[in-house]
């Protein structure tokens, strides 16, 4: 795969022209076509008029398992690599591209869950949502501002904090293929891209989320058979509302990607044992306040939570100790 940086348009007709034959009729791409396709596309060596007809032909398709760990591979190497740093765990990566609109968000208890604990947290995604109660507005309620740079988000990780980047910050040229869905009114293959990519030089445990039923086997294949195993684990579970945070009513079946292999850490539970009590107000504010009572211990964790944090301690220290010992 070319991994040259060049100002040079990509001609991309070829590639429209098989990918964009509709449901049936489409071919999919190799992987290294993918790679540089995608690439092309974050240089800005893609016309806007090819680019909108690929964003629109993906959409429609869906992507392959080649398609996406090309676009992957292209997706990691436009941005510089993170350091985690040394101790017990390896970093954990919440991505946050979804905030709640129906409950309350409660990916920031998560992340400071686990970074109470030792670990590394990462958390990455966008500063606001319109309609939603994005992560970033919680975490702002709880006193956590957003790095300024990837040096900033890498010093907090050392101090033993949640480290907060948004993705316009972390991966300028992935942050702009998100905002195209403001002009195409849809989300594209990029919006996959963030929650499944993994930003550290070394192995990381991600945390994946997904909200349509293909995309439980698309990932599910994609961990199992295409990502390079020294990249890490994953945690792969249908998302509440779309992030990365179990259902505190009902807990999600958790499926873990290691070593080549599928294990199932959590199945599926219609209802909760002890049904938590929840913040009524949504607000980020009151989630946020609901949230420090949590970490002060005057309110429960909700279970599928705690049990989510358990399962993240124990394959987040295995994964420091399998690659690092």
């Amino acid at each position: 795969m070319s991994t040259e940086n060049t100002t040079i348009p990509f001609p991309a007709a070829a590639f429209i022209k098989e990918i964009g034959r509709g449901v049936k009729g489409a071919r999919s791409m190799s992987r290294a076509d993918a790679f540089n396709l995608y690439q092309a596309m974050l240089d800005g060596r893609v016309s806007d008029l090819e680019l909108g007809g690929i964003l629109l032909a993906m959409r429609i398709k869906g992507e392959s398992v080649d398609e996406l760990a090309g676009f992957l591979d292209a997706a990691e190497a436009s941005f510089a690599p993170l350091r985690a740093p040394a101790g017990e765990f390896a970093p954990v990566l919440i991505p946050t591209y979804n905030g709640a609109r129906k409950m309350a968000n409660l990916t920031a208890l998560l992340a400071l869950l686990l970074a109470r604990e030792g670990v590394p947290v990462l958390v990455h995604g966008v500063s606001s949502d319109v309609g939603r109660v994005a992560t970033a507005e919680v975490l702002a309620a709880l006193g956590i501002a957003p790095a300024a740079s990837a040096d900033d988000a890498e010093r907090a990780l050392a101090d033993g904090n949640v480290s907060f980047i948004t993705i316009d910050t972390l991966a300028p040229k992935l942050a702009h293929l998100l905002s195209l869905r403001r002009v195409l009114g849809v989300r594209n293959s990029t919006h996959t891209l963030v929650k499944i990519m993994q930003p550290f030089a070394g192995p990381a445990l991600r945390l994946v989320s997904y909200t349509h039923p293909e995309y439980l086997e698309t990932l599910g294949e994609y961990f199992l058979t295409a990502a390079p195993q020294a990249r890490g684990d994953a945690f792969l579970m249908r998302g509440t509302e779309g992030e990365t945070i179990a259902n505190a009513t009902k807990a999600q079946k958790i499926d873990w990607f290691h070593d080549g292999e599928r294990t199932v850490l959590v199945e599926r539970q219609m209802i909760a044992e002890a049904q938590p009590v929840l913040p009524d107000d949504r607000s980020a504010a009151a989630t946020a306040a609901w949230i420090g009572a949590v970490l002060r211990g005057e309110t429960l964790v909700p279970d599928p939570i705690a049990q989510q944090v358990a399962h993240c301690l124990a394959v987040s220290r295995a994964l420091r100790t399998r690659h690092y010992s």
